[in-house]
């Protein structure tokens, strides 16, 4: 199952409410990529006339940002932490079991759209060591089985949105 086709007047008109402000660039991008989970390529060039800036200056941006994306994530993007609280107790092992349970590598999505693995240097939840984060929420104390009881709760909600 692939992402829904862009809808193109959303898109125009997301782009539409940031035309001309100062500084606009960043939060136009964001605003996108929380409509459509990623920053489309077709946008490049909507958002760069709108903005009054060659397209080559915005894609440098959406591709200098680790935040943004040109590319389909999953409905559930999964976050590793690789800090080192997280690594000492145990963060390697965490990933290496959600890896072999999901069939993806780190920066991957699966076909059906369901899950994206990403890693980050540090979630800032240091205290409850290891962590991962699944789109917004917080998962600490990482144990195999409260990993496995996490991914089926968001395999269960999949038809849920």
């Amino acid at each position: 199952m692939k992402p829904a086709e862009i809808d193109k007047e959303k898109l125009l008109s997301i782009i539409e409410a940031y035309r001309n402000k100062k500084w606009g660039l960043i939060p136009l991008l964001q605003a996108i990529q929380e409509e459509f989970g990623y920053v489309p390529p077709v946008a490049v060039e909507s958002v760069a006339d709108a903005m009054k800036m060659y397209p080559s200056h915005v894609q440098g941006v959406i591709t200098f940002y680790a935040g943004f994306s040109t590319e389909p994530k999953g409905r559930c993007v999964l976050k590793v932490c690789r800090g080192t609280a997280c690594h000492v107790k145990g963060g390697k092992s965490i990933l290496r079991m959600i890896q072999k349970d999901l069939g993806l590598k780190e920066g991957e999505t699966s076909i059906d759209y369901q899950f994206t693995l990403e890693t980050a240097a540090c979630l800032g939840a240091c205290f409850v060591a290891p962590a991962m984060m699944v789109n917004r929420d917080y998962f600490g104390k990482l144990s195999p089985p409260k990993v496995t009881s996490v991914l089926e709760q968001y395999r269960k909600d999949k038809g849920d949105n």
